[in-house]
């Protein structure tokens, strides 16, 4: 989080970039005092601020970056009505290739914080007999497909899903759209636990299939779109031409492959595939089902995000649509990683309550 002096001094970069130490210390230098100025230069850089050129000559601007990690208070954010926002209305075609392709999304402490937790995960299932492992898979599968369809409005419970993917029973009152939604989860987690190294590499293609089995049977257009849609909640537009999507689709698939940390693959997945909107329908599903082939074909627990409130993904969710900001997501994906080592493959804690 962003302390005042650092605030103060990014408003005064964003207001004169580029600009010089001196001139920062002359213009806030009544606050801070020099030795400040440079220590919290340094510590916003790269991250909010870039260091251009060497010794006196150096300048500095607002970091490619910034908008990626600058704090929001998200409540007064979404008490603005959309007009307020000062949103993007429009797809950013610099995202993708020129700032995130820079950009290590999560710090060196949050990353020692995950690894530390896909160890508990490793030593969790290293005892576990191939048929309990796929028990506790079941589980976590019933979940996520719980949880994935009432993010989308699916009006299943918990217990209506469970009993609908186990038994093949449909609920009373409920559209049949809700159940055919719910069973292509589970058939399509079937399909990524079948096949763990299918998404190696990953393709527009290989993606394509995994929506195709998302929205079987649901009266949704197949692969890329070739018109506009819509965002409910927000003034977004995503990209509308289908040239331009598919270019987007593989910057995404191209900046994913080039990744060797699993965390950062799953994560960018999870975000991109919602974010370009490639299909008519089912992006968001598709992209939770898909990071988790990332996590689970690398061997990392996959996430059901089952303690989250839709409303909250849908937030945070947004605020990346129109602000290209990742912290609220990014607080969310690390503590469903969390939630899922502790909640599932963890047998000890389970049999001792």
């Amino acid at each position: 989080m962003l302390n005042k002096k650092q605030r103060e001094i990014i408003e005064f970069v964003r207001a004169n970039q580029p600009v010089k130490r001196e001139a920062i210390h002359k213009g806030i230098g009544i606050k801070m005092g020099e030795s400040t100025i440079r220590r919290l230069l340094l510590a916003m850089t790269p991250k909010f601020i870039k260091a251009n050129g060497q010794g006196k000559s150096r300048t500095y601007s607002i970091s490619e970056a910034y908008e990626l990690f600058v704090p929001i208070d998200l409540e007064a954010y979404y008490n603005l009505l959309p007009e307020e926002r000062n949103a993007k209305q429009t797809f950013n075609i610099e995202l993708i290739p020129n700032v995130l392709n820079s950009t290590e999304v999560f710090s060196k402490e949050e990353i020692k914080h995950l690894n530390l937790l896909h160890d508990t995960y490793t030593k969790n299932i290293a005892p576990l007999s191939k048929n309990e492992y796929k028990n506790e898979l079941e589980i976590l599968a019933i979940d996520l497909s719980w949880k994935s369809g009432e993010i989308e409005g699916n009006t299943y419970t918990l217990l209506e899903t469970e009993v609908l993917l186990k038994y093949k029973e449909l609920a009373e009152g409920k559209k049949q759209e809700d159940a055919l939604m719910l069973l292509n989860h589970k058939d399509a987690l079937d399909f990524i636990i079948a096949q763990p190294d299918y998404l190696k590499p990953l393709t527009i293609a290989r993606i394509q299939d995994i929506h195709s089995i998302l929205i079987k049977n649901l009266g949704i257009e197949r692969n890329i779109r070739k018109r506009g849609v819509g965002v409910g909640g927000t003034d977004y537009k995503p990209l509308s031409m289908h040239q331009q999507i598919a270019d987007a689709m593989q910057q995404m698939c191209d900046l994913v492959n080039s990744r060797e940390n699993v965390f950062e693959k799953a994560f960018f997945l999870l975000l991109l595939i919602s974010y370009i909107q490639a299909f008519n329908d089912g992006n968001k599903r598709t992209a939770r089902i898909i990071s988790n082939a990332i996590l689970m074909e690398n061997g990392y627990c996959p996430l059901s995000y089952r303690s989250v409130k839709a409303s909250d993904y849908k937030k945070a969710m947004l605020l990346f649509y129109e602000q290209n900001n990742i912290t609220e997501f990014k607080k969310i994906f690390i503590n469903q990683y969390e939630y899922a080592v502790n909640k599932y493959f963890n047998l000890n804690p389970r049999e001792q309550k």
